[in-house]
C-alpha cells in the first residue's frame, strides 16, 4: 500500500474535519434547486477519491461556497449552477497553463495568505456558532462543549480518536430519536443518476451571477491559501500552485456532467481532516466513498438523514477547524507588523463587500505600501 493513502482509525476519524462544511451546503442547495440527489451525491464523493488518490493528502473538495449561497437565496437554477461550473473549470485551467497562478504565488507575501487564512477561520467561526444555536436549546450548547472537549482531549489518541465516538455518538443518537425508520424504507434503493440538463441560453447569467463573484474566494482560499496550508502542515509534501488550479479545472469540467456541483479545493477542509487525525489521502477516499454509497443507495432519503443529524455536532467539528486556521497566524508573532496586518486582512474577509478580494487587494496594498516605507517584516 502507498505510504500516502493509509486506512486506519485516524484517517477514519478525520475523514469526518469538513462535514461541518460540506453537508450543510449540499442539503441546501438540494432543497433549493430540486436536483436529482442521486448524481449530486455520486459526483461529489468520486471528485472526493479522486482528489485523495492524486494527492495523498487529507484535502477534500467542497462545493463553490460564493455560488451556493446565489443559488440558495433562489436567484440561480441548478441547471445554471453547473454550467457555471463548467465555466469556472476552463477559467481556472487557462490561468494555471498561462502561468498566471504561479505569479501570484510570488507577489502575494506570507502575511496576506495568513490573513485570508484567519478570516475564513472566524467566517467558520461564526457559521458553527449559528449551527450550535439552530434548535434554540441549552441542550445544543452542552452538546457542542462536550463534543469539543471530547475531540481536544483525545485529538492524539492513537486508538480511540475523538471523532469517531462524537460522529458515532450523534448518528447512534440521530437513528434512535429522530429518524422515522418506516417512512424512510420506501425512499431507500438503487438510483442511477440521469443526464444533467443546463439552460445554455442563461450563459451570460451565468458568468456574471455565479463565476465572478466566486473567483476571488477560489483564488484566495481554494487556491493559494490552500496551498500554504499544504505546506504548513505536510512541509515534506509540496505541490506547485500550477497543479492544484489544473485539478480545480478539471474536476469541474467532469462533475457537471455526472449532474454534480461545482467543487473546489479548500484549506479549511484540509485543515479539519488535519485536525481529526488524518495524515493521508485515506480519509478522503473514505470520505467520498461514503457519498458515493449514499448516491447510489440512499439518495432518496438523503436530505432527511443528514437533517436529523445534530446541528451542534456539526458546529463542535467545525470549530476545531476554524481553530487550526486562525492559529496559523502563530508564526508572524515576531514581526508585530506582519501579524497586524495579517488580523487587517482577516477582519476584512469577515466584514466586508467581496471579502477575501478586499483583504487580499487591500493586504498587497498595506504590504508593498509599508515595505516601501522601510517597514521590516
Amino acid at each position: 500500500m502507498r505510504p500516502n493513502i493509509q486506512f486506519n482509525r485516524r484517517e477514519l476519524a478525520g475523514a469526518f474535519g469538513d462535514i461541518g462544511t460540506s453537508l450543510p451546503l449540499i442539503v441546501a442547495v438540494l432543497l433549493a434547486t430540486k436536483l436529482p440527489a442521486a448524481g449530486v451525491l455520486l459526483a461529489f464523493g468520486l471528485a472526493q477519491i479522486a482528489t485523495g488518490l492524486l494527492y495523498g493528502l487529507p484535502m477534500p473538495v467542497q462545493p463553490l461556497k460564493a455560488m451556493a449561497v446565489v443559488v440558495i437565496a433562489g436567484q440561480a437554477s441548478g441547471g445554471l449552477l453547473q454550467m457555471a461550473g463548467l465555466m469556472i473549470g476552463v477559467l481556472m485551467i487557462g490561468l494555471s497553463a498561462s502561468g498566471l497562478l504561479g505569479w501570484l504565488s510570488r507577489v502575494i507575501p506570507l502575511c496576506v495568505v495568513r490573513g485570508l487564512q484567519a478570516g475564513l477561520g472566524l467566517m467558520l467561526a461564526r457559521t458553527a456558532a449559528n449551527l450550535v444555536g439552530r434548535e434554540h436549546s441549552p441542550w445544543s450548547w452542552i452538546a457542542a462543549l462536550v463534543a469539543i472537549a471530547v475531540l481536544a482531549l483525545l485529538r492524539r489518541h492513537p486508538r480511540w480518536p475523538g471523532a469517531l465516538l462524537v460522529i458515532g455518538a450523534a448518528v447512534g443518537w440521530a437513528a434512535l430519536f429522530r429518524i422515522d425508520w418506516s417512512a424512510m424504507a420506501p425512499a431507500i434503493g438503487f438510483a442511477a443518476p440521469g443526464p444533467a440538463v443546463w439552460p445554455t441560453e442563461g450563459w451570460l447569467a451565468a458568468l456574471t451571477l455565479l463565476v465572478l463573484p466566486q473567483l476571488p474566494l477560489s483564488l484566495g482560499n481554494s487556491v493559494i491559501a490552500t496551498q500554504q496550508t499544504a505546506r504548513d502542515l505536510f512541509p515534506e509534501r509540496a505541490f506547485s500552485l500550477r497543479k492544484l488550479g489544473l485539478t480545480y479545472g478539471g474536476i469541474n469540467l467532469l462533475v457537471p456532467w455526472l449532474g454534480g456541483l461545482p467543487v473546489c479545493h479548500g484549506c479549511g477542509g484540509l485543515a479539519g481532516n488535519y485536525a481529526l487525525g488524518a495524515r493521508t489521502g485515506g480519509a478522503v477516499v473514505v470520505y467520498g466513498t461514503m457519498f458515493v454509497v449514499a448516491g447510489l443507495l440512499f439518495s432518496g432519503g438523503f436530505v432527511t438523514l443528514v437533517q436529523a443529524f445534530p446541528p451542534a455536532v456539526l458546529g463542535a467539528v467545525l470549530l476545531v477547524e476554524a481553530t487550526v486556521l486562525v492559529l496559523l497566524v502563530r508564526d508572524l508573532r515576531a514581526s508585530p507588523a506582519a501579524l497586524a496586518l495579517a488580523a487587517g486582512v482577516a477582519l476584512l474577509c469577515v466584514f466586508a463587500p467581496q471579502g477575501y478580494l478586499t483583504g487580499l487587494l487591500a493586504g498587497m496594498a498595506g504590504y508593498y505600501a509599508l515595505r516601501a516605507a522601510g517597514v521590516r517584516f
